[in-house]
């Protein structure tokens, strides 16, 4: 009797076939379990494009992720449709709502505030 191999361990199997690092395999299996356990452990053959979208933009909205963290998620969910799937998801048209780049505004001191912080005094 075989035993049925779970997805994850799959995807596993198959990150380490196409000798992707460690730390991608990991975050890989992260990101898909994620999104398993956003739909209430649904398999991902039983979802598809509106899932994936309301996942992706759950995290841009919801989870605040950056631009970067919601391209990486969505790239594990591409490689998890595509090569452990095995499903074409080249005419879905992925529509969801992006994440915004956070704008960084650089804090500046003066020689005296600067001072005042370390204890210091300008002559």
């Amino acid at each position: 009797m075989q035993v049925k191999k779970k997805l994850l361990d799959i995807v596993r199997d198959k990150v380490r076939f196409k000798h992707y690092s460690y730390s991608t395999e990991r975050t890989y299996v992260h990101w898909i379990k994620s999104y398993i356990l956003f739909h209430h452990k649904k398999h991902p053959v039983e979802m598809g494009k509106d899932e994936i979208e309301s996942y992706l933009t759950k995290l841009a909205v919801k989870d605040k992720v950056s631009p970067t963290t919601q391209n990486q998620a969505f790239s594990a969910l591409l490689f998890l449709y595509k090569e452990v799937l095995g499903i074409d998801m080249s005419e879905w048209n992925i529509q969801a709502l992006r994440a915004q780049e956070r704008k960084h505004i650089p804090v500046v001191l003066t020689k005296n505030q600067s001072a005042q912080k370390s204890n210091f005094s300008y002559i």
